[in-house]
């Protein structure tokens, strides 16, 4: 079976905390009829801190679409060598043992994809198969991995780069005054993360031996009748302005009963997972799908951590709380678990998975040392060494801290869409650092 092994993630080197979010709200919004209910909003994401591509000062002068989208290609193209080149080791591949690269971005547009630049530049195969994913937002990351999974079923064998790349201060709108989109200014922030979907439990054709992580068992979508309009974005002038409904918030109403129906269409019962990797739209999120499923606050502890420390990184969420698994040992082998995410749409992204690998206790040994990176970017030390056959480690420092089966099949790896037709998600994709 499938298995996503050990992500990478790196966050800028440009630093936001909830303080100067909040003394930035005050000073440039003194005017704002709704200021005292928007400080509170921000106080209430339990947002601690979050990662820029820019210096605030840069951020918060924006200097049109057309420059806003210049830096994001930028940014990209110095950023995610690195992450990539970490990512295929720790699955033990090579670039050229890629078969399928799935990259996910809601906050920046490139027309060829990113995809194309890293076939050429960093030595993955010219048949190589490109999947950009532009316009799902914070539910992308749990559709690349569900997108790698369909793949490696339908091609046994095969091996999927899966990259969430989520610049999203450069979404920062300056003129968009409406409470919400004021909120997201304090709860996004930016990151770049990279997983390898390794195609096959065993150590395969490419004798790096049996991987470790949640091999995929089932997986599934589905959409939200009727919510189109609850998060969005409007390309104008000046970029993509989030659009954020107020109904959003308290979806997990319907989610909770959507992710039991899912999960017990395949012998799983929802409440009774070992770990959960769910998408962190903001805490009410995590504390009302705790509530639906009569679970303590600390099963969701990774995905809260990347809320505190990173704020919503919007696709790269999912694998971040993977990565916070990994470090604390991972779960005994067997062990089963949920990862979720959510989106516009409104859409929701479910894999079914256990745990593959060694003991807690050696993976722990195993990876004793290893620490999260900070990328630098295009103004830091040298770019990452990249060409044909090479991927650089790149300058990165440490932070503290068969073929396809029909759907109705039983051996398909979809899941039923749910017969309510309400569902829901958490807070947006997209927006950005605070005023």
């Amino acid at each position: 079976m499938p298995v996503l092994c050990r992500p990478a993630v790196a966050v800028p080197e440009h630093v936001i905390t909830q303080e100067e979010t909040l003394d930035l709200a005050r000073t440039l919004h003194a005017d704002h009829p709704s200021l005292p209910l928007v400080l509170r909003l921000i106080r209430n994401t339990g947002v601690a801190r979050r990662h820029l591509v820019r210096p605030i000062e840069e951020t918060l002068a924006h200097p049109g679409f057309e420059a806003r989208n210049a830096r994001y290609e930028a940014e990209a193209k110095a950023r995610v060598p690195a992450v990539v080149a970490e990512a295929l080791g720790h699955a033990g591949l090579q670039p050229r043992d890629i078969d399928l690269i799935v990259y996910v971005s809601c906050t920046g547009f490139m027309m060829p994809s990113l995809t194309a630049w890293m076939i050429n530049n960093l030595g993955f195969r010219a048949d190589t198969r490109q999947l950009p994913v532009a316009q799902l937002g914070c539910a992308a990351g749990g559709a690349a991995i569900n997108r790698a999974h369909d793949f490696c079923l339908a091609y046994p064998g095969a091996n999927v780069l899966v990259v969430a790349c989520e610049f999203c201060s450069l979404c920062y709108q300056p003129t968009d005054l409406d409470v919400g989109n004021l909120l997201s200014n304090g709860l996004f922030g930016d990151a770049v993360a990279a997983a390898v979907v390794r195609g096959s439990d065993d150590g395969g054709a490419h004798g790096a031996g049996a991987p470790t992580g949640l091999r995929l068992e089932r997986n599934g979508s589905h959409l939200v009748p009727g919510t189109e309009d609850w998060i969005a974005y409007r390309v104008r002038e000046t970029g993509f302005h989030f659009m954020l409904d107020k109904r959003v918030p308290g979806t997990m109403e319907q989610l909770g009963p959507a992710l039991v129906d899912l999960a017990a269409r395949h012998g799983r019962d929802a409440a009774r997972q070992d770990f959960y990797l769910v998408h962190a739209g903001g805490p009410r999120i995590l504390d009302d799908l705790g509530k639906q499923l009569g679970l303590p606050p600390e099963v969701f502890r990774f995905s809260r951590a990347t809320l505190t420390e990173y704020g919503n990184i919007a696709s790269a969420v999912v694998l971040d709380a993977l990565r916070r698994l990994f470090e604390e040992g991972g779960p005994a082998p067997g062990a089963t678990g949920i990862l979720a995410g959510f989106g516009p749409g409104i859409t929701a992204e479910i894999s079914l998975g256990s745990w593959t690998g060694p003991r807690p206790d050696e993976q722990a040994r195993h990876t004793a040392g290893a620490h999260h990176t900070r990328a630098a970017g295009p103004a830091g030390p040298d770019p990452v060494p990249v060409g044909p056959g090479s991927l650089g480690a790149g300058p990165l420092d440490p932070v503290p801290q068969e073929p396809p089966v029909h759907p109705d099949s039983p051996a398909s790896p979809l899941l039923p869409a749910p017969s309510s037709p309400d569902h829901d998600i958490p807070v947006p994709t997209t927006a950005a650092v605070a005023r």
